[in-house]
């Protein structure tokens, strides 16, 4: 299966920029609804965003670094490589999406710190990072430069199956905190349906 640079460069970057606007949503948010789970096992809007900043910090400049270090241009498509489409298919959107494990390094509800709204100024400036990355790999051989993955140094993806893992990993867990956000007016809705059937006297 061959995919076409130019499509799929169009593709994660129109993903990137609807991310992006739906974090600029969040900041209008409180911090009652930024940090609202249901249970210690959820992530709140900040525990999803501040995931995904955890794995910018490692994959941005890993990506950057092979890319400056490396001159092949386009050859207009690429294959694949297996292991990369595999990490692809486990965190695709899907209609049906099983759960997943991560490293503890990589889990925001381990972190010891209080997060505050500005996980998401972070979450926005690496957006914007990660845009200008993949405005530069359109000149690129997405299949000749390869590029670390966070969990062995020992494993080397294609720098287009590494772009698309990103933006498609974003996407995920920007829609669990949509959904997030969405349980929190579910929730709300049905208080004041309670308290309108048994009004306090």
């Amino acid at each position: 299966m061959k995919i076409n640079n130019t499509q799929l460069i169009s593709e994660l970057l129109g993903i990137t920029n609807r991310l992006i606007v739906v974090a600029k949503d969040f900041k209008t948010l409180d911090l009652a609804q930024l940090t609202f789970k249901r249970n210690p096992s959820e992530w709140s809007i900040l525990e999803c965003l501040e995931h995904l900043n955890l794995y910018g910090d490692f994959y941005l400049p890993a990506i950057e670094i092979k890319m400056l270090a490396h001159k092949q241009t386009t050859t207009g498509s690429y294959t694949p490589g297996v292991l990369g489409n595999y990490f692809v298919k486990l965190v695709r959107v899907k209609e049906k999406q099983k759960k997943m494990s991560t490293t503890s390094d990589k889990n925001p509800a381990k972190q010891s710190r209080q997060l505050s709204p500005t996980v998401i100024d972070r979450f926005l400036r690496q957006q914007e990072r990660l845009k200008i990355l993949l405005e530069r790999a359109q000149d690129l051989d997405l299949g000749k430069i390869r590029t670390p993955v966070s969990i062995s140094s020992l494993i080397r993806l294609k720098l287009g199956d590494t772009l698309r893992f990103v933006v498609y990993h974003n996407e995920r867990h920007v829609g669990q905190a949509e959904r997030m956000l969405s349980l929190q007016f579910s929730v709300n809705s049905l208080t004041i349906k309670q308290l309108a059937n048994h009004p306090m006297n």
